[in-house]
């Protein structure tokens, strides 16, 4: 906890001056609670309704979860084809850089009518917004490795199987895990958006039910459930990811000493 504290202290300290100077805003200007509430208002109505908000939480993470295992899954298997078939790129490249023009607000509507009210509308939604950053990062990081490097292995009479699990797959997970953390916090928007459209339970269900009820102190507080979320999956990744690339750089110095002996 110190070391996180030492390492975004500038951003604690922003943070802190921002909430600050809104409280002092809000109370100088006798700005009504319902119009815009004080920092301190809506960290007391966070936590006297946190259950409500956990609630609430716990179906926009399954949301997340099942658009980041769909957008996820599909983006590697595009993005696998892209890399080893160039006509298709040429096909297909065009088409998903164009997708990404057409505003997430003009699908969710349609989604809600094939999918329904429940989670699949929802988890569509944050997968079609997580499927673009993943497949251009996954590109990107299969082609970062050098034309030397897989001539060599080439004229050792390596398998094309062999030289993406050696070589291409490992030079490839920094890219990839670059298109997880943009993903996984642009799934929380997401969500939310598929649930401003149309939903029974959520994040974004609760914020529009409190906002139409001049709740604003709970919409704010939903808002400020939505970030912590946002942060946590970040967190989340980023420590698998640092695992996972520490393994891998060791992976990588043991088959350098067994070259070197």
């Amino acid at each position: 906890m110190l070391k996180l504290l030492k390492e975004y202290t500038g951003a604690f300290l922003l943070l802190a001056l921002f909430l600050l100077l809104w409280e002092v805003g809000v109370r100088l200007f006798n700005v009504p609670f319902y119009i815009l509430p004080t920092p301190s208002r809506i960290l007391l109505v966070f936590f006297s309704n946190l259950p409500l908000l956990l609630s609430h939480g716990s179906m926009t993470i399954l949301e997340v979860a099942m658009g980041m295992l769909i957008g996820g899954a599909g983006g590697i298997v595009l993005a696998l084809i892209i890399f080893y078939s160039p006509s298709l790129e040429r096909a297909v490249y065009p088409l998903i850089i164009a997708s990404q023009m057409i505003p997430i607000f003009a699908i969710a509507p349609l989604l809600v009518v094939w999918f329904g009210y429940g989670l699949w509308s929802k988890a569509t939604v944050a997968a079609l917004i997580v499927f673009f950053p993943i497949v251009v990062n996954a590109v990107d990081g299969l082609r970062s490795v050098s034309g030397e490097t897989i001539d060599l292995l080439r004229s050792l009479h390596a398998s094309e199987w062999q030289i993406f699990r050696v070589v291409r797959l490992p030079a490839s997970l920094p890219s990839f895990f670059s298109g997880l953390k943009i993903g996984i916090t642009l799934s929380v928007v997401g969500a939310t958006i598929g649930e401003w459209i149309g939903a029974k339970k959520g994040l974004g269900y609760l914020m529009i039910q409190s906002n139409a009820l001049l709740r604003i102190d709970l919409v704010f507080a939903s808002i400020l459930t939505l970030s912590l979320l946002g942060l946590f999956l970040f967190g989340a990744l980023r420590i698998i990811e640092q695992h996972v690339l520490r393994w891998r750089t060791r992976v990588e110095v043991n088959k350098t000493l067994r070259v070197k002996q």
